[in-house]
């Protein structure tokens, strides 16, 4: 069955195109960088695949780099911003690679270490359960325009009810993944699935 046929919603997750931090590895997530002329190519080609769909309701988050891989993907016109879909609140740790904070801290991972001044694990969890609880009182075909790691951590809470099993989920710029059900069972129905620019 589909969707539409139980009530059910499907989510369609779809991950900014690149930007010069995601190319770079920079932990980017309340700084508001644009996509490169690549990442607009990325998005565009996303056209014919979201254009094959309908949509009952398409989300984006605050950031440039989402709503504008939004529009370029040909899915604007009807969206709505959401704040629930911005990317992880990295603290002290925004515009640095993993690697680098590292080499000061051992061991660190922005899923089992303290975010000062940012969100941590249980906060962003949290987000992604509230915006689920919107989501699950719609119905059809959702897309949801976000980031690599608010992503992660909402598969991860859909299937799971654990934002920490995102670490286990990747997610390439400009990327598709879907989420819907089986039988009763929130289930992952495709994921990180990408579509090159022609």
């Amino acid at each position: 069955m589909n969707a539409t046929a139980t009530n059910r919603p499907e989510i369609w997750l779809i991950r900014h195109g690149e930007t010069e931090w995601s190319k770079s590895g920079q932990h980017t997530g309340r700084t508001d960088i644009p996509l490169t002329d690549h990442g607009r190519e990325q998005a565009r080609a996303l056209r014919p695949v979201l254009a094959a769909q309908t949509f009952d309701l398409v989300l984006h988050s605050p950031m440039t780099r989402a709503r504008d891989t939004c529009e370029e993907a040909g899915l604007i016109a009807h969206a709505e911003e959401e704040p629930r879909l911005s990317e992880w609140n990295y603290g002290i740790y925004e515009g640095r690679k993993t690697v680098d904070i590292q080499a000061d801290e051992p061991g660190w991972s922005v899923w089992t270490s303290p975010i000062p001044q940012g969100e941590s694990l249980q906060d962003i969890q949290a987000r992604a359960e509230s915006l689920i609880e919107r989501l699950l009182g719609a119905s059809g075909r959702i897309a949801l325009f976000s980031h690599a790691h608010f992503l992660r951590v909402l598969g991860a809470c859909w299937m799971a009810d654990s934002a920490a099993l995102g670490a286990h989920l990747l997610l390439d710029t400009a990327s598709v993944s879907v989420l819907g059900f089986d039988r009763e069972s929130r289930a992952l129905r495709q994921w990180n699935v990408t579509h090159r620019p022609a």
